[in-house]
């Protein structure tokens, strides 16, 4: 083998194998990438980038560039291998095409290539391409450069040599199929967040990532653009979503190591907040279902904390029993492990089921955390006196609930008075809406669908559930009336915010705020509430968000809604047409008891006209942090990014 061969780890047309062909993908693409909504076109670019990361991850790689360009197309690069070109001899065609046209082909499925992988199942470019109407490849690799271009997956010619180069490495660029797609408008946002994530995960990569659509540019003509780049890796991760928590230790517990053969690395934190913030990662995708990793973790912490606790001689004086739920309320951690052949489980396939992980990541941590607990005892008696006021407040959390149901057990039905129910029973044909205050409930009251749809008025402004310990949700009266209107119950001996939704009234939770500052901070306050305490309700895809208008537009007997400023003044020059002069009156609606029955049911609450924005969630961690940084006391990360964001200026901070 020569010296060239060795350093790229023998990565050649041989290693590539071939499994199936592409036609279930564009007939099925939901199986492949999820939907195809927003969720799987962004995956689209995921599954590019997670060949870069396993370059990355088998230390060919350390550059990573995303670009969105002009007409939604994207743009991924790396300084790789770059992919092989050879022939590859079962297919007798260029291993490029064989990777870019045949599903499940690809070197990862061959342990020298990768030792582990972060792209799921070998789906990877070959998807890509399938379902895009026009992708190119670009490969620097041997001195040479070559390229073969594609259109809805079929190859416009052989794969051909482009010139010399200096440089090695791949470059991807696609443009999705907007006959598959709902839509093909990438979210800068969403890409950038997941650029960090992978970042963080990575350390020592460079990944950067630009939005070049003229749209996107500033008033000074700038496209947006940021450079990721993390050397303290999961420790600058955990500081990352705690910015606006305020610490209760100094240090970040790290470990970073091998154990049993399985790279394992944790970090993790305290702060004074009651919530709790692990993210779980295999081969850098977010199980946020969970597994065998997590648990690990979480036996770890528990006797490691427990039998430091215990010794110290601080819960002697305690008559309650100390819970695995104690010890992490205030806790941030970041637990990533990478398995070679990972086997995922679950709802949505984001649990890992291999056994053989759990252990080493339960001693990595043990062993971690026994470490910092010896050497810092300050630090120590901190996370302990936490840990017994944690038991406290959730023995308090549990009578509270317990008088709740016992409440709604002896009252009958249970529900709350404010309610206004549906006749039907079946949970998938009935949906709530969530009211921001009485009068708006009674309009919605009015104008809905008894059949169907069940109103449920908030009174003001529900608890900042960021600020308030588990026993002060549990008694507050708007968050009560929504659990018995739900019908879901929270708390096992296990987990004392464990959600049990088998008696879920209805599949459509709607949130009906009005559309200004305080409705918006109202409909925060709710969705901060579902994301910390009822976030089986988001991931099952139950939580929506009512979108009311802004505007009435009146002329003569005619009359138009707008949803926003340039519909309004579209809607407007339409109804001048050649007489710019003539009047259109333009109500804008504060609020949504301006708004009679007939009208809310027309533009809000029917099935046939309204729009509904589903409430996901892409970025577990970035939620965490953007939740923690709007309801939580920290004000100048909240103002800055209010600043950033807001569309008016009189938004109260």
């Amino acid at each position: 083998m020569s010296e060239e061969e060795k350093n790229r780890g023998d990565y050649s047309a041989d290693n590539i194998q071939i499994l199936e062909g592409l036609e279930a993908v564009r007939k099925r693409p939901a199986m492949y990438i999820g939907d195809v909504g927003v969720k799987g076109l962004h995956h689209l670019v995921y599954e590019v980038i997670d060949n870069s990361i396993d370059e990355a991850m088998g230390g060919y790689c350390d550059t990573i560039g995303v670009s969105i360009n002009e007409g939604n197309s994207i743009t991924v690069e790396d300084n790789g291998r770059g992919i092989p070109v050879t022939l590859h001899k079962k297919e007798n065609k260029s291993a490029l095409e064989v990777v870019m046209t045949v599903l499940h082909a690809g070197g990862k499925f061959y342990k020298d290539t990768y030792k582990v992988s972060g792209g799921l199942h070998g789906v990877d470019e070959s998807c890509v391409n399938a379902l895009s109407s026009y992708l190119k490849a670009t490969v620097y690799r041997e001195g040479k450069v070559f390229e073969q271009e594609y259109k809805i997956g079929a190859p416009q010619y052989d794969v051909r040599e482009a010139g010399d180069t200096k440089l090695n490495g791949t470059v991807i660029t696609f443009t999705p199929d907007d006959s598959i797609f709902e839509s093909i408008e990438f979210s800068y946002d969403t890409l950038r967040a997941r650029m960090r994530e992978l970042a963080f995960l990575n350390k020592g990569i460079t990944i950067t990532i630009a939005d070049l659509r003229e749209s996107s540019k500033d008033e000074e003509g700038k496209s947006p653009s940021e450079t990721f780049h993390s050397e303290g890796g999961l420790s600058e991760f955990v500081k990352y979503l705690d910015k606006s928590r305020e610490a209760l230790i100094e240090e970040v517990v790290h470990v970073d190591g091998e154990k049993d053969g399985i790279p394992v690395e944790v970090a993790m934190s305290y702060n004074t907040s009651y919530t709790e913030n692990i993210q779980a990662y295999v081969n850098n995708i977010n199980t946020h279902e969970g597994g065998t990793h997590l648990t690990g973790f979480r036996r770890g912490l528990t006797h490691t904390l427990k039998k430091y606790a215990e010794e110290s001689g601080m819960l002697s004086k305690e008559k309650i029993e100390v819970t695995g739920d104690d010890f992490r309320e205030g806790l941030t951690a970041v637990v990533s492990v990478k398995v070679a052949e990972p086997q995922f489980e679950g709802q949505t396939k984001t649990k890992l089921g291999n056994r053989e992980v759990q252990a080493p990541v339960s001693q990595a941590v043990s062993q971690m955390l026994s470490n910092y607990l010896e050497e810092h005892p300050a630090d120590a008696k901190k996370i302990v006196e936490k840990i017994i006021v944690a038991a406290r407040a959730r023995n308090a959390a549990r009578k509270a609930r317990e008088m709740v149901q016992r409440k709604n057990v002896m009252s009958g039905s249970g529900l709350p008075g404010k309610l206004a129910d549906c006749s039907s029973k079946d949970p998938e044909m009935s949906e709530v809406f969530l009211v921001e205050g009485d009068s708006a409930g009674g309009t919605a009251k009015q104008g809905r669908d008894r059949m169907f749809q069940a109103i449920m008025p908030l009174r003001g402004k529900i608890l900042n559930v960021e600020k308030a310990m588990q026993h002060k949700i549990f008694e507050n009266e708007e968050i009560k009336n929504i659990y018995t209107a739900l019908g879901v119950r929270v708390g096992t001996e296990d987990d004392s915010k464990a959600l049990n939704t088998d008696k879920l009234r209805y599949h459509k939770i709607i949130i009906m705020c009005d559309a200004d500052v305080d409705g918006a901070h109202i409909e925060t306050l709710i969705l901060t509430f579902f994301f910390r305490y009822m976030k089986e309700l988001i991931e099952q895809g139950y939580i929506y968000i009512a979108t009311p208008p802004l505007y009435l537009l009146k002329k003569g007997t005619k009359f138009e809604y707008a949803w926003d400023e340039d519909q309004r003044d579209r809607y407007v020059e339409r109804m001048r047409g050649n007489s710019p002069i003539s009047s259109v009156g333009i109500q804008r609606y504060k609020g949504l008891g301006e708004m009679n029955a007939e009208q809310l049911w027309d533009t809000t609450m029917n099935p046939e006209n309204r729009t509904l924005r589903q409430v996901t969630i892409e970025n577990a961690a970035e939620c965490d942090q953007i939740f923690s940084m709007l309801m939580g006391d920290d004000v100048p990360p909240r103002r800055e990014f209010i600043e950033d964001n807001a569309k008016y200026a009189n938004v109260d901070v």
